[in-house]
């Protein structure tokens, strides 16, 4: 199974910062709305604890889609594949279906991580790779260097922040993007109108946001702890906005609303 070959009507639960029986009992809620993919990483520190509430989860592995993403740190040519054998293991031990590099290179120079992000596909580690915070000029390096298709982007996608140049470039190279911060870490709901379109349709502001996301055709990644709101964030395809209102939610991205940038991510690029 791999969400990033189907279409954005996919939805990812995310695990950052979850750990515990806290990480535990919110997977176990995610499976149980209906949640088949999930997303981790080495940074998040969690990837154990995912692969065993994942592995207890009553849901065969085979249906589950679980993405991971291999940390800077370990872009070295003697740490990479030790770091991603070690994320397989912690995941469960099958090769992960979605092996990502986390952020660019610090030095800018992607091309030496994506020929090692090929090696751990070449050898079985993962059934598909992708990036994540590239840039288009990163994104056209990584497709002159990578054999295996690229099957997503994650990136900061929301209503607060246009994306629209990314979007457009990506999709002219034919890589598909997913989204973090898919609610901008609530901060759209200090804008009243994700409320006021939201009750349009039956549906809460957060739930408005996010079928815009899925509208401009990105997967949703979202995460939450509370049950009415991990099944609130998966029940979002049972409606659509009108072009009237994507064009409302759309005119907020001038808000220009960048919450990872260079002072909380050392390795972030240039964006577009």
């Amino acid at each position: 199974m791999n969400i990033y070959y189907q279409n954005s009507n996919q939805r990812v639960f995310g695990t950052f910062p979850l750990t515990g029986e806290v990480a535990h009992d919110a997977i176990q809620e995610a499976v149980d709305v209906g949640y088949r993919a999930f997303d981790t990483a080495q940074m998040y520190g969690n990837e154990a604890e995912t692969g065993a509430a994942l592995a207890a989860c009553g849901v065969a592995r085979g249906e589950l889609c679980i993405t991971t993403k291999v940390h800077p740190d370990n872009y070295a040519e003697a740490r990479f594949l030790p770091s991603v054998e070690r994320s397989v293991k912690d995941l469960g031990g099958e090769p992960t279906d979605v092996l990502l590099l986390h952020w660019p290179a610090a030095d800018g120079d992607v091309a030496p991580s994506l020929r090692l992000l090929q090696q751990a596909f070449d050898r079985g580690l993962a059934k598909n790779i992708g990036v994540s915070n590239y840039n288009i000029a990163m994104l056209r390096v990584a497709r002159g260097v990578l054999q295996a298709p690229i099957v997503t982007n994650q990136v900061e996608f929301h209503p607060l922040l246009s994306q629209n140049r990314l979007l457009t470039g990506a999709a002219q190279l034919g890589v598909p993007l997913s989204s973090y911060c898919s609610v901008a870490r609530g901060r759209i709901f200090k804008h009243p109108e994700f409320a006021e379109i939201g009750a349009g349709y039956g549906k809460s502001a957060a739930q408005a946001a996010l079928r815009w996301i899925v509208q401009k055709g990105v997967a949703v990644n979202t995460m939450s702890t509370k049950p009415e709101n991990i099944r609130a964030n998966f029940d979002i395809m049972d409606f659509t906005l009108s072009s009237v209102d994507m064009a409302r939610i759309e005119a907020l991205t001038a808000v220009g609303l960048r919450i990872v940038d260079s002072s909380v991510a050392p390795w972030a690029p240039e964006w577009d």
